[in-house]
């Protein structure tokens, strides 16, 4: 008996942790779910990374091998009672559903209700959890939902803490809430961000990502990062920056988008470029990125010129509004409309594909002021893609803080806070002429006419036009054939019949399927059709001897009398903008003077 107990205790025991990146509903409730998804989740790159390297130190002891399986729910179907079975198989384990966005919590309790009723151990993290307990000391409804299943509650960020949690789990002890909120890591030197190969060819363009830095200085009140992630910069090393392309590239990764709410403020942005054009340029690694920054990057020397040799593809601009008064009002005040061409002709002249969001519904808009400005930007802005967004108070933002404070009516369903629902009132436009203004503005900027100028304008910086006609014809096609937001496309939404929202009812097979397949087979022809419509526009284009020549007003240099010239400073917010910004310039210029006279006399 004695020698039984023995081997026992020396045999390997094993813990099975199970990563999980929830979707959310669809308006009809399903999940949101593709072929091929557009958007790597850094959170469950992130968590397998640190997961891996808890793993290789055996930190649950040296008989204990832990398992780690990651799943991104935008391309994998998650069966809970498969997730139940793993874990049981093993004897040990737990499920962490990761990067738990806002809108994606409801999704994340309907995964968890049937994990917990066969008692396994699962915890949630990610944006809400964090937003929450950092704005709202915690008061949320569907936090205390979690709560009672007995969900184990995850806040702030698990660099040198999700040991704790994987010890926990392992004892059978997880705590109900783990709040790091005060005390955000640096994150210099630790695990990198990993995505496994199998995992990263289920996005488009088998595109991974990573974060090299953390927090934003700015204090946008629409936006959560800087309430989540903080005000101050947490960055990686460039030597942690060219482990992570390294490491992807040996394994046949070649996309990546780098995370960063704001890469150009990053203060280590030229030496982690300065590895990446050694990389491309040196050692002939094939490698591509997409990154985030703000509309004043380009007053940062060489920034724009070394990013397009680094490998920079594609560019977000966070450019949301062109109305001074909107911007100033959102706490946005380091957008600067004068700046606006110089920095998007700079990206133009790189050979950078720029795509910017844009914000429909701050306090001054209304359906005609918005369509104006589309115009404005249609005929003046060189940007290439345009993305629209509702102004929406995210839980964790202080928008979301001063509208709870105020007692103002808030949409009590999560599931509508991914920028593409209206979640409270508007005080100059009715709930109906919002949604009509939401419509109308992704009709009026992307019409085959602005399509065909938005590729002559890329043909002639020699750009890739190819990759602009695909990115086109993915924002148009997911608009009106999917009529979903283009940051949730994808290729071939699939659609399983039972995961459907709770409180909806699940259809039939017979009408189901046939349904089902008919919608795909339809949209397939929609796609084919829009994508061949505009490739014989880029055909047109690519045959023009002249393209390298063409013009427009967006598209010529910045001039000193464009407050004049460009209707973009003509309305009464930009003309009072653009009189304070010369009162400022005088008196700087007024100020250098005085000195040089001051100095000279010395």
């Amino acid at each position: 008996m004695e020698a039984t107990v023995a081997a026992t205790r020396g045999a390997r025991q094993r813990f099975c942790l199970l990563l999980v990146k929830p979707s959310h509903y669809d308006d009809n409730g399903y999940v949101i779910q593709w072929m091929r998804s557009p958007i790597p989740s850094n959170s469950l790159a992130s968590l397998f990374g640190l997961a891996k390297d808890c793993a290789e130190r055996k930190i649950l002891g040296e008989d204990v091998d832990i398992e780690i399986h990651a799943f991104d729910e935008t391309n994998s179907r998650i069966r809970p009672d498969r997730l139940a079975a793993m874990i049981e198989a093993a004897g040990s384990g737990m499920v962490m559903l990761t990067g738990v966005q806002s809108n994606q919590f409801p999704r994340a309790l309907d995964l968890a209700r049937p994990l917990r009723a066969r008692g396994i151990q699962l915890g949630i993290g990610g944006f809400h959890v964090s937003g929450v307990l950092a704005m709202l000391n915690g008061v949320d409804a569907d936090l205390d939902r979690a709560k009672a299943m007995g969900v184990s509650l995850f806040a702030g960020e698990a660099e040198g803490r999700l040991e704790e949690t994987l010890r926990d789990a392992y004892a059978g002890t997880l705590k109900p809430l783990y709040n790091y909120m005060d005390d955000l890591p640096g994150i210099e030197g630790t695990p990198i961000p990993l995505m496994a190969v199998e995992r990263a060819q289920r996005t488009a363009g088998g595109t991974t990502s990573f974060d090299a830095g953390r927090g934003c200085p700015y204090q946008c009140s629409f936006c959560t990062i800087i309430n989540v992630q903080g005000r101050k910069s947490r960055r990686r090393s460039p030597e942690d920056v060219e482990k992570i392309v390294r490491v992807n590239y040996a394994q046949g990764l070649r996309a990546f988008f780098i995370t960063d709410d704001n890469f150009a403020r990053n203060k280590d942005w030229e030496p982690i470029l300065d590895r990446l054009v050694y990389l491309r340029e040196v050692e002939k690694f094939n490698i591509s990125f997409i990154i985030q920054v703000d509309t004043l990057c380009h007053k940062l020397p060489h920034f724009i010129e070394k990013c397009a040799r680094a490998g920079v593809k594609r560019v977000f601009i966070g450019l949301e509004n062109i109305n001074p008064d909107n911007l100033a009002g959102a706490k946005k005040k380091q957008n600067k409309i004068t700046e606006y061409r110089q920095m998007l002709l700079a990206w133009k002249n790189a050979g950078v594909i720029t795509y910017a969001g844009y914000i429909l519904g701050f306090p001054n808009d209304t359906v005609e002021s918005i369509m104006h400005d589309i115009d404005v930007i249609k005929r003046e802005l060189p940007v290439d893609l345009l993305e629209f967004f509702y102004l929406t108070p995210l839980p964790g933002s202080e928008d979301h803080l001063k509208l709870h404070r105020a007692g103002a009516p808030l949409d009590p369903d999560l599931n509508k806070y991914d920028l593409n629902h209206i979640c409270t009132t508007h005080p100059r436009m009715s709930r109906e002429e919002w949604d009509r203004a939401y419509t109308l503005a992704w009709q009026r900027y992307y019409t085959i006419d602005h399509v065909e100028t938005i590729l002559r304008r890329v043909a002639k910086t020699r750009a890739n036009a190819s990759n602009a006609l695909f990115l086109i014809t993915w924002f148009m096609g997911s608009i009106n054939i999917e009529h979903i937001h283009p940051l949730e496309g994808g290729f071939l939404r699939r659609r399983a019949r039972r995961d459907r929202r709770p409180g909806l009812p699940i259809e039939p097979a017979w009408s189901f399927y046939p349904k089902y397949f008919a919608e795909i087979a339809g949209k397939l022809v929609q796609w084919t059709s829009l994508y061949f419509r505009l490739r014989r526009i880029y055909l047109r284009i690519k045959g023009d001897p002249q393209r390298y020549r063409y013009t427009d007003p967006a598209m010529t240099a910045v001039a000193d009398d464009e407050a004049e010239t460009h209707e973009l400073f003509h309305t009464d917010a930009a003309q009072a903008y653009v009189a304070q910004a010369k009162r400022i310039k005088q008196a700087q210029n007024g100020h250098a003077h005085d000195t040089v006279v001051v100095e000279a006399a010395e």
